[in-house]
C-alpha cells in the first residue's frame, strides 16, 4: 500500500490563464493526457458507507484499478491509503491488488455486486517539480463528473489543482501551493483564487448521484488527551475549526441553481468556526509564539467581521421580519404596497451582504490565508522539551486553572447585566460565547457531567443575550432605511421591536442568578 499525501485546490475559471503563466509551470512542458474514470459500488453504496472508493481508470489503451480508503483532510491537505495496478476492464482482482488481507477479503465479498455509479472525464496536465527538499507532482484537472439516476442525467464541472507529494516533507506541499497562489507576479495583491478543497472527486460524485445538496455543518466534539502539551491540543483544536469553517464555506460559495440564497446556517456556522478558532488562539496564547497568536487573531477577526453583515441581515429577514409582517396591522394610512416595498428592500440588502461574504471567502487573499494558516499550525512545536512542560498538572490541570479564572471574571461581568445598555450586553454575550467555546474545547479532559451542566447554563444565558442583541441589531438595521414612503412603517416596526426588547430585559435577573449558581465544570 502507498500512503497518498496530496493537497487539492479549487481553481477559479477566471484565474486559469494566469495559473498556466506561472514561472514554475512554464519552466517545463506539461504532460497531457485524457483520463476516463468509472467509480463502482454496490446498489446499497456499501463502499461509500465505509468511506472507500473503487475506481477503474482508462488512460489510452491501459486500464488501472484503484482502491482508496478513508483518510483525513484539512485545509485541502489529505492523507489516505491507496492501491493501484494495471487491470482488465470489469475485472476486480482485489486479492492481487490489496496487500491488506482483511480489506482484500472485504472487497472480494462484494465484488460481484459492484456496478457503475458515476464517472469522471477530464484532461490532466501534469508537471513534476522539485520544490526545496521535496518532489511534487502538480496536476491540473479540467473536465466533468457525470451520473444518471431516476431524476435524469447530471453533470458537474471539474477544475482543480492537485499537488501530490512523491517524496520529501509535507510542508513543501503547502509552501508550493502558496507560491502558486501568489500568481505569476508573486504578489499577494494579485493572488489567484486557489481555494483548498476537502471534498474529493469521489465524494462529489456520490453527492451528485444521490442528488444531495450541501448541508450546513456543526462543530464536532474534540478529543484531547490529558497528557497533551497545550500546543498539541491547540493544533488539534485549530485544525478542527478550520475543517468546520471550510465545510460551511462551500455552502456560501455554491448557491442553488434556482437563484435562492443558501441556508442562512452556512454563514452562521462559518462565523461559529471563526469564533471558536479565535477562542482557541486566546486560551492557548501563553504557549503559542507571540507573533503567531497576534497575527492570526487579527486575521480571523477581520474575516469574522466581513461575514457579520450577512448574518445580521439573515436573522432580520428570516426571523424578525416575518414576525413583524404577521403582527399588528400597520397604521391605517399605510397601503399594503408599502409593506411589500420594505420587505423587498430588506431582501435586497440581504443579498448584497451575502455577495460580500461570498467575495470574501472566494478571494485570493482568503486562499493565501487558509494555506498559510494550515502550514503555520502544522509547524507548531512546544517551546519546552518533552517532560519539562510548565503545565505541571497536565492538560486537565491547566484547563481547570484557565476555566476557574474565566468563570470568576464572567460572574463579575454578569452582576452588572441589568445596568448594561446594548453594547454592554453584547460584550457579556461575547464573553459567554468565549467561555462556552473554551469549555467545549477542553470538555474531553473535564468531568463529563459537570462540564455538560455548566455548558448548558452558559448556552441558555447566551441564547437570551443573543435574542436581545438580535432585537437591537434589527432595530438598528431598520434605522438605515432612507426617509420616504416607508418611514411610518419603519417607526411602527421599531416600536414593536423595542417592546420585545423591554420584555426580554425582564429575564436578565434570572439569567444573572443562573450564572451565579452554575456548577463549576472542573469538579
Amino acid at each position: 500500500m502507498s500512503q497518498e499525501t496530496e493537497l487539492k485546490l479549487e481553481v477559479h475559471p477566471q484565474d486559469l490563464a494566469a495559473l498556466l503563466k506561472h514561472p514554475l509551470l512554464k519552466s517545463q512542458p506539461a504532460h497531457r493526457e485524457r483520463l476516463f474514470n468509472t467509480y463502482f459500488d454496490t446498489s446499497a453504496l456499501t463502499l461509500r458507507s465505509q468511506r472507500m472508493a473503487v475506481r477503474e481508470r482508462r488512460v489510452g489503451r491501459r486500464t488501472l484499478l484503484t482502491v482508496k480508503t478513508a483518510g483525513q483532510s484539512v485545509g485541502g491537505l489529505s492523507r489516505r491509503g491507496e492501491w493501484e495496478a494495471p487491470s482488465r476492464p470489469g475485472v476486480f482482482d482485489f486479492a492481487g491488488l490489496v496487500d491488506d488481507q482483511a480489506l482484500a477479503g472485504q472487497l472480494a465479498s462484494v465484488a460481484w455486486q459492484l456496478v457503475p455509479v458515476f464517472r469522471t472525464d477530464f484532461t490532466r496536465r501534469s508537471w513534476v517539480l522539485q520544490h526545496g527538499l521535496a518532489r511534487v507532482e502538480v496536476a491540473l484537472d479540467q473536465g466533468f463528473i457525470a451520473t444518471g439516476n431516476a431524476q435524469g442525467n447530471h453533470r458537474q464541472p471539474i477544475l482543480e489543482l492537485e499537488l501530490e507529494l512523491l517524496d520529501g516533507p509535507v510542508d513543501a506541499l503547502l509552501d508550493l501551493a502558496h507560491t502558486l497562489a501568489l500568481g505569476p507576479q508573486g504578489q499577494a495583491s494579485s493572488a489567484l483564487r486557489l481555494l483548498p478543497a476537502n471534498r474529493s472527486k469521489a465524494e462529489r460524485g456520490y453527492a451528485l448521484f444521490m442528488g444531495e445538496r450541501l448541508q450546513p455543518v456543526k462543530a464536532s466534539a474534540l478529543q484531547l488527551q490529558a497528557d497533551m502539551h497545550p500546543v498539541q491540543a491547540f493544533r488539534v483544536a485549530a485544525l478542527a475549526c478550520l475543517s468546520h469553517l471550510q465545510a460551511n464555506e462551500s455552502g456560501v460559495l455554491h448557491p442553488g441553481a434556482d437563484g435562492a440564497l443558501p441556508d442562512p446556517e452556512f454563514v452562521h456556522q462559518a462565523r461559529v468556526a471563526l469564533r471558536r478558532l479565535r477562542t482557541g488562539l486566546r486560551i492557548f496564547r501563553p504557549h503559542l509564539p507571540t507573533r503567531f497568536a497576534a497575527h492570526w487573531a487579527s486575521e480571523w477577526k477581520a474575516l469574522t467581521n466581513q461575514l457579520g453583515d450577512a448574518r445580521n441581515w439573515d436573522v432580520f429577514a428570516t426571523e424578525w421580519l416575518p414576525e413583524l409582517a404577521a403582527g399588528e396591522e400597520p397604521p391605517s394610512s399605510e397601503p399594503a404596497e408599502t409593506r411589500r416595498a420594505l420587505q423587498a428592500w430588506v431582501e435586497q440588502q440581504r443579498r448584497a451582504a451575502w455577495h460580500r461574504a461570498a467575495d470574501a471567502l472566494s478571494s485570493g487573499e482568503h486562499a493565501l490565508r487558509l494555506l498559510a494558516f494550515t502550514r503555520a499550525v502544522l509547524c507548531l512545536q512546544p517551546a519546552d522539551p518533552v517532560g519539562e512542560s510548565p503545565v505541571h498538572e497536565g492538560l486537565a490541570g491547566w484547563a481547570r486553572a484557565i476555566l476557574r479564572e474565566r468563570h470568576a471574571a464572567l460572574r463579575q461581568q454578569a452582576r452588572a447585566a441589568r445596568r448594561m445598555g446594548p453594547e454592554g450586553r453584547h460584550a457579556l454575550r461575547i464573553s459567554l460565547k468565549k467561555l462556552r467555546y473554551a469549555q467545549e474545547f477542553l470538555a474531553s479532559v473535564l468531568p463529563p457531567k459537570r462540564a455538560a451542566r455548566s455548558t448548558a447554563v452558559l448556552a441558555g444565558a447566551q441564547e437570551l443575550l443573543g435574542r436581545l442583541n438580535d432585537l437591537s441589531t434589527a432595530h438598528a438595521l431598520l434605522g438605515t432605511v432612507a426617509a420616504g414612503p416607508v418611514s411610518a412603517l419603519v417607526v411602527h416596526w421599531q416600536h414593536a421591536l423595542q417592546a420585545r426588547l423591554q420584555t426580554g430585559l425582564l429575564e436578565l435577573p434570572l439569567m444573572e442568578r443562573s450564572l451565579e449558581n452554575a456548577p463549576a465544570p472542573w469538579g
